[in-house]
Order: C-alpha cells, then structure tokens, then sequence
C-alpha cells in the first residue's frame, strides 16, 4: 500500500511501510570519507510514476558570503526552485558564474542580496567570487526522485525505495572535469532488503585552499 511522502530537507520520507533502503559509503583514494557528495537514485524509465514521489514544491533557498566563504559549500535544488545570494561580510563581493546551466553576475556591497534567480535546468552551477579567488559554491539542480548528500562520515541513507532497477549516482565537486558521475546500478529486490553501496571517489585538491589575490602579497 502507498503512503505519503513528506519532503524534509534533503530526504523524501514516506509514511507507508518502509521499503528497501539503501547505505552508500563514500571514501577518497586514501580511503577516508568523504563530505559533500551528493547521491542521487534514478529509476529505470519503465518504473510507473505512481511509484514515485511527488515533487516538492518549489523553495527559494539562501547562499551566505561569511567570512570570505559560500555558506553552504553546496546546496541542492529542484529545477523551478530559486537562490538569492546575500552578502554578510564587511567586504564587496562579485558574485558570478559562466555555467551553461544558468549564467549570471550580482555586484554585492556588505549587507546586500541579490533578487531570486530562478534555477530553471538541471546540472551544476559552480559560482565564484571575481574578488576572492578562493569562494566557491556549487548549485547542484536535479530532478532526481531521490537526492541527499553525504556529511562529515561520508555515509548517505535513503530509505523507502519502491523494489525495481535503478542507477545510483555519486558526484562531488573535486572530481576531475569532463568525467562523468561515478554510477552503479542495482536491482531492488523486496520491502524487506537493505542494499550497502560502496564509491571510491579519485579526487583533486580543495580549491578553496587556494590563495585569494586579495590577501597575497605580489
């Protein structure tokens, strides 16, 4: 029997009686865990839309500048969703980015946000400050109908998945450019099956341990 699904933060819940779940442990090429990377399960396109979620309704979520840093590293939408970027620093920041998926620039002065910027596609906007080399964010917009992101123990849990096929996607922003999601795919079997996934990510250098130009001596 279906039941209802309740969007909360990152993880579809469902009131029905739970189905398989999945636990997906995300490690480096040292084998530690890795933080923010985000986990999407798609179905097979032969899965019933009823058997899926509903879409939440369209949010307009908030990108800080604290501390020459984007508070969050990372944040998720859904396509139709909005951002405003705001400015809590005592600096001016050039907020911009050339991604294919949503181009744009706001010139903030200390204390300013931007108007709403509707994230109308999929795909992932990087965003960066042309004052402070070193702030990045990444706008991650999918229509997944399932999506988290892992924490500090590199561990992502997404619970009631109907049983059927699907592909499991990891990505994170220090992969190597031009390589696609690391993907698996596995079969659902029963209500009963929880499923451990298992993704070594290779991955490149934070960038945001850049210098910043603005604090480097020439």
């Amino acid at each position: 029997m279906r039941g209802r699904w309740l969007w909360s933060g990152l993880f579809l819940i469902s009131t029905a009686t739970a189905a398989a779940n999945l636990k997906i442990n995300i490690t480096d090429q040292r084998g530690k865990p890795v933080a923010d990377a985000i986990v999407t399960v798609l179905p097979d396109p032969g899965m019933a839309a009823a058997a899926l979620p509903p879409r939440p309704a369209a949010h307009t979520r908030i990108i800080d500048q604290i501390a020459l840093t984007f508070v969050p590293y990372i944040q998720v939408f859904r396509p139709g969703d909005k951002v405003v970027f705001r400015n809590s620093d005592k600096t001016r920041h050039h907020v911009y980015s050339f991604s294919p998926v949503k181009a744009f620039e706001f010139m903030l002065s200390p204390g300013q946000s931007s108007p709403p910027l509707e994230l109308e596609k999929s795909g992932v906007v990087a965003v960066g400050c042309n004052i402070h080399d070193s702030m990045i964010t990444y706008l991650y917009v999918s229509d997944a109908p399932w999506i988290s992101q892992s924490g500090a123990d590199g561990k992502v849990r997404i619970d009631d998945v109907p049983a059927g096929h699907y592909t499991v996607r990891v990505w994170q922003p220090r992969l190597r450019p031009g390589k696609p999601d690391l993907a698996q795919s596995a079969l659902l079997i029963s209500a009963s099956e929880s499923k451990v996934m298992n993704f070594a990510l290779n991955l490149l250098p934070d960038s945001r341990r850049q210098f910043d130009r603005e604090h480097t001596q020439y």
